[in-house]
């Protein structure tokens, strides 16, 4: 099988994962892993597919471009990836949340202070929730695995300097597993 990392980024409209989804079938492709999710009014897809070893990634990438410029789509990029092994991924372990008034560098200074303690991110959203004033408000919420024998104490004081610098509140709490 080969694998490829697909990413789509669109003016969000009904029939964008469904026109994706009919090339990549077309193709013999699973998808296997995805994201899809409307960012400030763009509808983005990022899709882990697998295909038959026959499948030739130029046809796969022109029969994307077509569905692109059709829908009028801003971006559509297929890139061939090595297989992982999913049973590897990190498991998540807490919840981190940041909220504050919106300014650049918020998830730069908090990942690169989690990336520092070897503490591994599986999942970051963030979103402008409202305004107080003229001043939008950043909420950003965060699965992350803590590495063995790093405590839970040590990186809440690790991200309390960030948490002064960058003005903003942080809470990190444990996850519940929930059984599928």
């Amino acid at each position: 099988m080969r694998n490829f990392a697909v990413s789509v980024v669109g003016k969000d409209r009904p029939g964008i994962a469904a026109a994706v989804a009919e090339v990549l079938l077309g193709h013999k492709g699973n998808i296997e892993d995805s994201q899809m999710t409307i960012l400030r009014g763009h509808f983005t897809i990022m899709l882990i597919v697998s295909t038959p070893e026959s499948v030739d990634a130029d046809e796969l990438q022109s029969d994307l471009a077509t569905v692109r410029e059709r829908l009028g789509l801003e971006a559509v990029v297929v890139n061939e990836v090595t297989e992982a092994d999913p049973s590897a991924d990190p498991v998540p372990t807490h919840i981190l949340s940041v909220y504050g008034v919106d300014h650049p560098g918020i998830v730069h200074a908090v990942t690169a202070n989690l990336a520092k303690q070897q503490v591994n991110i599986t999942d970051l959203t963030t979103r402008l929730i409202s305004e107080r004033g003229n001043e939008p408000l950043y909420a950003m919420m965060m699965e992350v695995a803590m590495p063995p024998g790093v405590s839970v104490d040590k990186i809440e004081r690790s991200l309390s300097e960030v948490k002064d610098r960058q003005g903003v509140e942080l809470t990190i709490r444990p996850l519940e597993q929930d059984a599928l």
